[in-house]
């Protein structure tokens, strides 16, 4: 009876996708006809039909309906259902519940390419701008599939290095808006997906090339349905399946960089669509890709409708994309304890030390005596106006009006801070959490930190230093508190707590999006400070942070006990007489307003946190005291080198310490990622 009753249950189950879909269409459509009947004229609802055939130019009200209301409803429905149907091909070809455009970096990638193209080589644009997204699209895609094949492509390693490649797309892409500042408005907008539209040029280039992408699924649904079994038996039915896979996973790039090259990146809809579909018990390969096509369509819809409706509430226009990112991180945050793991999916990552006759104390000098030597040439030397020149301590120096030492020593001390700062706490947070890749970065720490900063800027009037310090301590501890509550549901699988990270910092970034786009003038100071630009630090904020890393450096040694037995676990903690609460506690407070005070310094994303404790590791500082301090002197260096290379390698463009960090720190994550999968 009980097997009769769920192979029932299972039979009704497909309902609810059509009960879903109905229901958010139902929504959508009152949404629009609430918005339409804002801008309707004379004549009401019955007119519009006319309105859309032959609008009278003379009338602002039927012009604004047929060229740019109507274009847009439209265009909503088109992007949707191809993000939706791109990301349910993902999910299919690469067996992973939670593969999507966005999660996997094809989205970002095209992004990428299309802004690098615009800046650069515009001509390029003339063959058509679809085949540069395509092509950003398929080598952000190709990065993290070599990356993750010796895995077996393993659900979560690709979701990792999928949403780090993301991240590093999207760094350069910010790089690039820097400094072509009169196109900034545009590429950001762009960027952060608004489907506004001025005529139906969109919907023309969308529609033909979605219609292809659908009879090229459909050539391909018997394949694709042989995909979802293991690779033998697919083999051994006589599927070619590593062509298949190539020709599926072309069309999903291709569906993507087709609505990245008409609206811009729109996130999360291809997560999504098919997860929601799937919830919704589609078992069918071929009735999984249309509900997830078509729901992807009504999401978007209604999304952008809802979006419409607050504009004309509160008077300001947010990217739709951006909006869609704050309701797909959560859907994210919730299947993350849902994944099916296989059991290889996640191996320990073996980091070996160097175990020479080298003590730590001398390592730890030589490290010091780098660090010395970095800090030394970054305020001395630099190009100027009329060449490379040094600059000595005092008025003047080699020729110059004025030194520039009291310009560059500030930037590169709150430099050297920032470093030591993401170095501590990130070496606190992989011994405690007894994850190797685990990072202020990573975990969203810096981006709880960065939202707290963002939101206090928009709502305080008088905003100072110390302002700035609370509301970025608050908001880095309480991103801890939720990925770390995360945790505990993932019942503590590395990846798990990592993707859960991820997800949080994805969720926070969307949010600052959306208040950037806001139209509000500090946005583009909020930009800056995001990008981890040193330039502007005084003399007394440079002494306040080497204050604060004289503190946290003083309190290192009071920390190693915790640090040594916490690993150990709960029972062994508590009978050596250690409360662990209290002790894990401390050490969660001390990380987040390290990271905290290191973000109001260099931005949210470096990955100096996630190297500098390898590095530390691989030169044999295995130690916990040594290991922080190791740690430290590695993360200076660091920074106070890329504050270094930002100031002199595009001068007089000044390239920001934190972004010039985040481009070697997001390699260097993927490359520990796939050494940890070659070594399992």
């Amino acid at each position: 009876m009980a097997d009769i009753a769920l192979r029932s249950c299972a039979e009704r189950r497909p309902r609810g996708a059509a009960t879903l879909l109905l229901g958010l269409g139902a929504v959508a459509l009152l949404a629009s006809a609430i918005n339409l009947a804002a801008h309707l004229p004379e004549g009401g609802i019955g007119a519009v039909w006319g309105m859309l055939v032959a609008p009278a130019m003379d009338d602002p009200a039927q012009a604004l309906i047929a060229y740019s209301y109507a274009p847009r409803l439209v265009i909503s429905l088109l992007a949707g259902a191809a993000l939706g149907l791109a990301g349910a091909l993902l999910q299919q070809v690469l067996r992973n519940p939670v593969a999507s455009p966005t999660v996997l970096g094809i989205q970002s990638g095209a992004n990428l390419a299309l802004a690098a193209t615009l800046v650069w080589t515009p001509e390029l644009l003339a063959f058509g701008r679809e085949w540069v997204a395509l092509g950003g699209g398929l080598v952000a895609i190709g990065v993290v599939l070599l990356l993750t094949r010796s895995s077996g492509f393993a659900p979560l390693v690709v979701i990792l290095a999928g949403m780090v490649v993301s991240l590093y797309c999207a760094a350069l892409a910010a790089l690039i808006t820097l400094f072509n500042s009169h196109y900034l408005a545009g590429l950001f907008l762009w960027g952060a997906g608004s489907l506004s539209q001025q005529g139906w040029d969109g919907t023309i280039f969308l529609l033909p090339r979605l219609a292809i992408a659908v009879l090229a699924v459909a050539l391909l649904l018997r394949p694709l349905t042989l995909l979802g079994l293991d690779d033998m038996q697919a083999r051994g039915l006589g599927l070619a399946v590593g062509a298949v896979r190539l020709a599926v996973l072309l069309v999903a790039v291709a569906l993507t960089g087709f609505v990245v090259a008409s609206v811009g990146v729109i996130g999360f809809i291809g997560l999504a669509a098919p997860a929601l579909v799937r919830l919704c018990g589609v078992r069918g390969t071929g009735a999984r890709l249309a509900l997830s096509g078509l729901l992807g369509a009504v999401l978007l819809w209604a999304t952008d409708q809802g979006v419409q409706l607050a504009a004309a509430s509160f008077g300001e226009m947010v990217p739709t994309g951006a909006v869609t990112a704050l309701f797909g991180a959560p859907l994210l945050l919730w299947m993350i304890p849902r994944l099916r793991l296989p059991p290889h999916a996640t191996p320990a990552l073996s980091v070996r030390g160097d175990h020479g006759a080298v003590r730590a104390r001398r390592r730890l000098a030589w490290l010091g005596a780098l660090l010395l030597g970095m800090l030394v040439l970054s305020a001395l030397f630099g190009p100027g106006l009329e060449g490379w020149s040094v600059s000595w301590p005092g008025p003047g120096g080699s020729g110059n009006a004025v030194a520039l030492w009291p310009l560059r020593l500030p930037r590169a001390l709150a430099a050297l801070s920032g470093g030591v700062m993401l170095a501590v706490a990130g070496c606190i947070l992989q011994r405690l959490t007894g994850n190797p890749m685990a990072s202020p970065e990573v975990l969203g720490v810096s981006a709880g930190a960065a939202c707290g900063l963002t939101i206090a800027l928009f709502l305080l009037a008088d905003f100072g230093r110390v302002e700035q310090a609370l509301a970025a301590s608050l908001g880095a501890s309480l991103a801890l508190l939720a990925i770390l509550a995360l945790a505990r549901s993932a019942k503590g699988s590395p990846e798990r707590v990592i993707l859960a990270g991820l997800a949080v910092g994805a969720l926070l970034d969307a949010l600052v999006s959306v208040l950037m786009a806001s139209g509000d003038p500090r946005a583009v100071l909020l930009f800056n400070w995001m990008t981890g630009s040193t330039y502007g630090v005084t003399t007394d904020m440079a002494g306040a942070s080497l204050l604060a890393v004289v503190v946290l450096l003083a309190l290192l040694p009071l920390i190693v006990r915790w640090l040594d037995i916490l690993p150990l676990g709960g029972e062994a903690v508590r009978a050596l007489g250690m409360p662990p609460g209290l002790s894990r506690i401390m050490l969660l407070l001390l990380a987040g307003v390290a990271t905290a005070m290191a973000t109001l310094l260099v931005g949210p994303l470096s990955f100096v946190g996630l190297m500098a404790p390898h590095l530390a590791r691989l030169i044999g500082l295995r130690r916990p005291l040594a290991e922080l301090y190791g740690a430290a002197l590695i993360g200076a260096l660091v920074m106070v080198a890329a504050d270094f290379i930002g100031r002199s390698l595009a001068f007089p463009w000044q390239l920001p310490a934190g972004l010039v960090a985040s481009m070697i720190g997001a390699p260097a994550f993927l490359w520990l990622l796939s050494r940890k999968q070659a070594s399992a």
